[in-house]
């Protein structure tokens, strides 16, 4: 019969192969020497190899031992990763999240079918609003984290997610050139708002605003209906839109960060801002991707 390998044998392994010296190993896994050292010679025995030479300065791997540690290794890191998994299944509570409604409106099916599925104990509330709205509502302990929009801060961050390039998108190409610009907005505080703005009075461009909803969608369904142009991410324009600047300033890019309450960090909130980060990564790439592909302006 082949013998079934102890986990905690193949651990004891991996600490010495590590640590190369049994009294270090035995400190690291809170055992005594001797007990370390019997859990070795039983693996030995369990597997007919001698894994280490052993001298008065420590030990050192066989050639045997140096063959098996990869295969203990990945035995370990597949028993600890079914592990988690399986805890994380039973954690239970609630977790408060907010984002802004086009960010919501392209990730968070992703993001909920992804969180439902690995932590179906856990109650997930979701507030769309427009970012300012989202801080403060953080700083009132109304929510545990969300995702936000902000202008690019420089240096590294924690909770940056990535920076999104944004342009101008309308569904006729005279549209971009007309005199005065037609603009499709969201009401205050939005930062695409505040971003068109300021753009086209820094190069003295005149505009007009055509249609102002706080809707993601209903912005969307303007501009396909022909009614002005707006600031977008690239990655969110629909299809149908042309994204084209040769008559209009640049924008920028803006940055997307994932932001925790003060003292909010539960389990829940970890898990999920976990979610969080690979869905919106992932989505991003493909989005990425696809944008590219679609017909531009030359600029």
């Amino acid at each position: 019969m082949t013998p079934t390998l102890d986990l905690d044998l193949l651990r004891a392994f991996v600490a010495v192969a590590q640590a190369e010296s049994l009294t270090r190993a035995a400190a690291q896994l809170g055992r005594s020497q001797p007990a370390l050292s019997l859990q070795i010679q039983k693996l030995e025995a369990a597997l007919e190899r001698r894994l280490f030479d052993r001298s008065k300065s420590g030990v050192t791997l066989t050639a045997q031992g140096l063959d098996f540690l990869p295969h203990a290794t990945r035995l370990l890191a597949h028993n600890d990763e079914v592990v988690a998994q399986l805890r994380e299944t039973f954690v239970a509570g609630d977790v408060r999240f907010g984002a802004p409604e086009d960010i919501a409106t392209t990730h968070l099916s992703s993001i909920i079918a992804r969180f439902a599925e690995g932590h179906p104990r856990v109650r997930l509330s979701v507030t769309c609003d427009f970012t300012s709205n989202l801080l403060a509502l953080l700083s009132q302990g109304r929510l545990d984290l969300a995702v936000v929009k902000r202008e690019p801060l420089p240096g590294a961050d924690p909770d940056r997610l990535y920076t999104e390039p944004l342009l101008w998108a309308g569904r006729d190409l005279e549209l971009f050139a007309q005199e005065t610009v037609p603009l499709v907005l969201a009401p205050e505080p939005d930062i695409y708002r505040r971003r068109a703005l300021t753009a086209l009075r820094a190069h003295g461009r005149s505009f007009r605003e055509v249609f102002v909803s706080p809707s993601f969608a209903g912005q969307v369904a303007a501009l396909q209906a022909g009614l002005g142009v707006a600031v977008m991410p690239l990655t969110f324009a629909p299809p149908a839109l042309r994204l084209a600047a040769p008559h209009l300033p640049p924008l920028g890019a803006i940055e997307i960060a994932l932001v925790h309450a003060k003292g909010r960090r539960t389990g829940p909130a970890e898990l999920l801002s976990r979610d969080i980060r690979q869905v919106m990564q992932q989505d991003k790439r493909g989005a990425a991707s696809a944008a590219w592909a679609l017909e531009r302006e030359p600029s």
